[in-house]
């Protein structure tokens, strides 16, 4: 998942469940907490329905259609208008990731052999015109993942469970369907694996498991309006610039037993720049940052210094990892020592302090996997990343042996947030220090993962050395974290995760491995200490040397005392509005 880019991602993010009206008495609640209150439980807790929450964001989602989106704000508000088989519990805490049921009635059952998953769906579930969500829309939802040309920029893991050779092109394409998949009525939907898969629920949460009519299905325009079958629904998309959410008169709360859909509704104002919206919360005229970035840097001083701010204050580990992608198809990071020169060049502390330092930059890590996964071990450093310091000397020893013994001209690769910027500037600051002259090229968040560093051609043609990106896992498991990031066979054309466009049988052999097994300990340490340790010049070193100065990300993150029902929730990126 990505954070400029997005499902499940681990641990501690604050979730916000309604908005008292700002007009009524008692709409500035009765208790604002104290500091990370609000990673430990639910404050102000309240059943009361009513108002209007007011998000803003810097950026536009990369998509409304769920099947097209990954980052992390759109798959949080997604839970607003689209509802799934499964989906993570609305709870705070731990208990936030775990899976209930949803669109289904109750859990899948399972046949003996592990291979297919049965579900019966709810009655009286329906779409915002009143038609009753099928099992067919269901389908239909999932088969539009195939049609990759025109649809692509999700999570592909269905595609990789579910074609099974079939080289289905999506129902466009394609009327007979997927073989994979029957509905034998409209409450019933079965799917049958290749080989078991213990993660395979968590691939029935995600967005591009959510049903679409086929009758109001639009192609590659559906995000232009999708049909709802969660509690809101779309009034207005203006892109770039407003999305305004009403109640759907077609939600019955009674089929719903996760979502508490409180306010009445819901206006996000797209493009303000960072600064503005720490201005706006700290002013009382913003109830949250859509993007959950976090306040910037000059915001922080102000929040941890004044008692009454800091008490509405939570600094949760979001479960990203931030990181920097050297390309082994641009040169000269096709050479391991030249990759290895930058891994020695970067100062790590400056890293992380453009990006807040200790208390909000998040800490300097030896490896990607972060805290909170199964198989995550604090102990893996094989560039003694984790002091913080360069280590000039070794970076020059690497590129004499790279043939750059004077270094080379490379092109950093950014989104346009400050955050990204004053990374990259750091970045670029430690690698001329050994002779490496880097270029920094911003870009739109919204463009930047499917088409800009997401395309390998255009990343060949530009010459992007070195990638920045943030990822999360998509389900909590090492499963969920690794394969996108590293599997040779996942290199997409258009919204390709692959940064690094590893490419290897040993690689791919380990991760199936992982897939394969049913302990989630086993599924992370599989392909990541192979990743973490390294000690060999072949596929691992590629591996590890890819997606590099990893670093787990925490925010600051302002609750607003006209805010009800706001706790941690563990399955979302930020915010969580069911």
């Amino acid at each position: 998942m990505k954070i400029t880019h997005s499902l499940l991602v681990l641990c501690l993010t604050l979730a916000v469940g309604a908005c008292a009206k700002r007009d009524e008495p008692g709409g500035e609640g009765t208790t604002t907490g104290g500091f990370n209150a609000g990673l430990t439980g639910v404050v102000n807790p309240s059943s009361a329905t009513g108002g209007t929450l007011q998000l803003a964001s810097a950026h536009d989602v990369d998509s409304w259609d769920p099947t097209r989106s990954y980052l992390t704000a759109a798959y949080n508000l997604q839970r607003l208008y689209v509802r799934t088989l499964l989906t993570p519990d609305a709870k705070p805490g731990a208990d936030g990731l775990k899976l209930v049921p949803d669109l289904a009635a109750a859990a899948p059952t399972i046949s003996a052999d592990g291979l297919t998953y049965t579900f019966t769906l709810r009655d009286g579930v329906r779409f915002e015109d009143g038609s009753p969500v099928a099992s067919k829309d269901v389908r239909h939802g999932i088969e539009r993942l195939f049609a990759q040309e025109d649809l692509g920029g999700g999570p592909t893991y269905l595609i990789d469970q579910l074609d099974q050779g079939q080289h289905y092109p999506g129902p466009y394409a394609d009327k007979t369907g997927l073989k994979s998949i029957s509905t034998p009525d409209d409450k019933t939907i079965a799917f049958r694996l290749a080989e078991p898969f213990a993660d395979f629920p968590y691939l029935l949460a995600m967005g591009v498991a959510a049903p679409v009519p086929a009758a109001r299905d639009t192609g590659a325009q559906y995000g232009d309006k999708p049909v709802s079958s969660g509690p809101y629904r779309f009034e207005t998309i203006d892109p770039g610039k407003e999305v305004v959410l009403v109640r759907n008169a077609e939600w019955d709360r009674a089929t719903d037993t996760v979502r508490r859909a409180l306010p009445d509704r819901i206006e996000l104002t797209i493009g303000t720049a960072p600064d503005e919206i720490d201005a706006q919360l700290l002013d009382g005229d913003l109830d949250a940052d859509a993007e959950q970035a976090g306040v910037q840097a000059a915001t922080q001083p102000k929040v941890l210094l004044d008692a009454a701010l800091k008490a509405r204050t939570d600094e949760p580990t979001t479960g990203f990892v931030q990181y920097a992608a050297m390309s082994t198809a641009v040169p000269p990071f096709d050479n391991v020592h030249c990759r290895r020169a930058v891994q020695y060049a970067v100062d790590k502390t400056a890293v992380q302090t453009a990006r807040g330092g200790p208390d909000a930059g998040g800490d300097i890590a030896g490896a990607m996997l972060p805290p909170g996964i199964p198989g995550h071990d604090a102990s893996l450093d094989p560039f003694q990343t984790k002091s913080g310091k360069p280590q000039p000397a070794k970076a020059k020893e690497e590129l004499t042996a790279c043939g750059k013994p004077d270094g080379f001209e490379t092109v950093i690769a950014a989104t346009d947030s400050p955050k990204a910027g004053k990374t990259a500037e750091a970045i670029q600051a430690a690698l001329a220090t050994v002779g490496i002259k880097a270029r920094i090229e911003a870009s739109d968040p919204s463009l930047y993962a499917r088409s800009v560093v997401g395309s390998p051609s255009n990343v060949h043609a530009k010459g992007y050395g070195l990638i920045l990106g943030a990822w999360a896992a998509d389900f909590p498991t090492g499963y969920g974290f690794f394969p996108t990031l590293v599997d040779g066979r996942l290199i997409l054309p258009s919204g390709n995760n692959n940064y690094a466009e590893l490419s290897d049988t040993a690689i791919n052999a380990l991760l199936d491995r992982a897939r394969a097994t049913t302990d989630p300990v086993a599924a992370a340490v599989v392909p990541g200490r192979r990743r973490g340790h390294g000690l060999r010049d072949d596929a691992a070193v590629d591996l590890r040397q890819g997606p590099q100065l990893p670093q787990p990300e925490t925010h600051q993150r302002i609750r607003q005392p006209v805010l009800r029902d706001v706790g941690r929730h563990c399955a979302r990126g930020g915010l969580s509005m069911a």
